[in-house]
């Protein structure tokens, strides 16, 4: 269970690389130090400018203004604003994707490894909460990042459902349950909850938040009881 101790992700992560959205080329990563600043600095801006503005009301000015470069200096690496969008849920991804949850002290618990990753999981996206709203916001309007969207949320789900899976070799879930059915019902209620709790306002705190998924893939996985230290 190893590869579940490095890299579960309840709320749903992976390690497996997205590419930017089909047709939408990436230009190979500057070499120079002054053109690895320069790009580093628009997507830092992009990120800023898109969380403010929105993706439809954004402006490549603005971001260029915000990076503090000229504006022609855009397009030495973006072709355009989608192409700069791609990149910054690029990096949000692997901000979420990498919460770099282990097992504590080695543990063998696999509700330890739930609650860890639930915890970690919503952090995250907690500070990314206005992006994700901008992300929702794209893949309403252009297929190819809802194809993006996809392709990342069908990504957890293998991944909890192979944890789902190996727990039911163990012994310590039901055959009964679809590995990958379970893992789209419980993946799809921790991300729906985090939208709502942390783009949409609903008032609900961190730690009910925690302990009600928590609890909630626990007894849907029928796992044996045993402590659960605090987040």
């Amino acid at each position: 269970m190893k590869a579940q101790e490095d890299s579960i992700s309840a709320g749903g992560a992976t390690d497996s690389p997205v590419a930017p959205p089909a047709g939408r080329a990436t230009r190979p990563a500057p070499k120079s130090r002054r053109g690895i600043r320069t790009r580093a600095a628009l997507i830092a801006a992009a990120r800023t400018v898109f969380e403010a503005d929105g993706f439809v009301d954004a402006r490549i000015n603005d971001i260029t203004k915000t990076a503090g470069v000229a504006s022609g200096s855009f397009y030495t690496h973006f072709d355009g604003k989608e192409e700069i969008f791609a990149e910054v849920v690029e990096q949000m991804r692997e901000e979420m994707l990498h919460p770099h949850v282990r097992a504590r002290g080695g543990s063998a618990d696999p509700r330890e490894w739930i609650a860890a990753a639930n915890r970690e999981y919503l952090r995250s996206y907690r500070r990314n909460a206005r992006l994700m709203a901008v992300l929702e916001q794209v893949a309403r309007i252009d297929q190819q990042f809802a194809a993006l969207r996809a392709e990342r949320a069908s990504a957890f789900i293998d991944r909890n459902a192979a944890l789902i899976r190996d727990l039911q070799a163990r012994g310590l879930v039901t055959p009964r349950l679809d590995p990958r059915v379970t893992a789209l019902a419980l993946s799809s209620m921790v991300s729906k909850m985090a939208y709502l709790v942390f783009v949409e306002g609903e008032k609900v705190g961190f730690d009910t938040l925690l302990d009600t998924l928590n609890w909630i893939w626990f007894n849907a996985l029928q796992l044996p009881e045993s402590p659960i230290e605090p987040a």
